[in-house]
């Protein structure tokens, strides 16, 4: 699929030929990563997902696989952040509002250093730091507690505005789920985020066309979606949500767009890596069994 944008065009951006040390894990505060180093990392955070959920005998793995890359392009191409100070008050924010993806957040985390590794297997255990769905005041990078779907996009939008009243340069990225976007609360957020003219605010909309009830075109459907978002008001971009090359162009065209906020919808695959888990609504919110996490492992090899 061909990277398009709805509006002005933009020069093009390329991550293909951006030098890079070894990956090593954690990795260096804030340092870009080439593709090829940003395709392993996906691949070991699939891998990493499939080991938490099914280790914890629940979660959300559907969800969690289809963003893979969106979040590793974020973390490893994107955003300015230090994991030796989750509280940096220049870092950019990230808001995962499709909460129930944290499987992905964590493993992302981790794997920039937040905290250990080792703590993934402690995920929706008794008094871990890892609850099954994102809470602020106990995982260190975690910007927002998730849980009710369709409030990241207003929690994003008064974080914009803080920065700009703050005079300071960070931008904001906020996740949502394609399913999310049956919420009302997430096209008043659109509205408003148009009106105040956020251009340091980006929303990534993780479009696997599936939600918990099945497709979205059966339950809710959303289109024409990238109209929606250009009639509110935003510069739209839509991506090839697994190519990596395609998403740090996006995120890099929409640095330059001013005086309006963007939607980037990045196409994906729900359960993405893992073949019985591809376009099947039955694992968005359930784990593999032992037996299926031996399979995906050695499929995700």
């Amino acid at each position: 699929m061909l990277l398009s944008e709805m509006g002005n065009s933009l020069p093009k951006a390329s991550a293909d030929n951006v030098s890079a040390e070894a990956f090593s894990s954690p990795v260096a505060e804030t340092r870009k990563l080439s593709v090829k180093e940003m395709e392993a990392i996906a691949k070991r955070l699939r891998r990493h997902i499939i080991s938490m959920t099914g280790r914890a005998g629940s979660g959300h793995p559907g969800g969690s696989l289809s963003a893979v890359e969106i979040v590793t392009a974020l973390y490893f191409w994107v955003l300015k952040h230090k994991p030796s100070d989750s509280c940096w008050s220049d870092r950019d924010r990230f808001i995962l509002s499709k909460g129930h993806a944290a499987p992905l957040l964590y493993a992302t985390l981790a794997e920039c250093g937040y905290f250990p590794v080792d703590e993934l297997t402690s995920l929706r255990r008794f008094n871990t730091r890892l609850q099954g769905h994102t809470d602020c005041l106990l995982t260190p990078g975690v910007e927002m507690t998730a849980g009710t779907l369709g409030q990241g996009l207003s929690f994003a939008i008064g974080a914009a505005l803080a920065g700009r009243l703050d005079s300071r340069k960070y931008r904001v990225y906020v996740l949502l789920g394609d399913g999310e976007c049956d919420e009302g609360q997430v096209w008043e957020g659109a509205m408003a985020a148009a009106h105040f003219k956020l251009d340091n605010l980006v929303v990534i909309v993780d479009n696997n066309g599936q939600q918990i009830d099945g497709w979205n075109r059966e339950v809710m459907n959303l289109e024409p979606f990238a109209k929606k978002w250009q009639a509110f008001g935003w510069r739209v971009i839509e991506v090839d949500g697994h190519d990596l090359a395609q998403l740090t162009q996006a995120f890099d065209r929409a640095k330059l767009v001013k005086g309006q906020p963007v939607a980037i919808i990045a196409h994906t695959i729900k359960g993405k890596g893992v073949s019985f888990m591809e376009n099947n609504p039955d694992f968005h919110g359930k784990a593999p069994n032992a037996e299926e996490v031996e399979i995906a492992l050695k499929e995700l090899e």
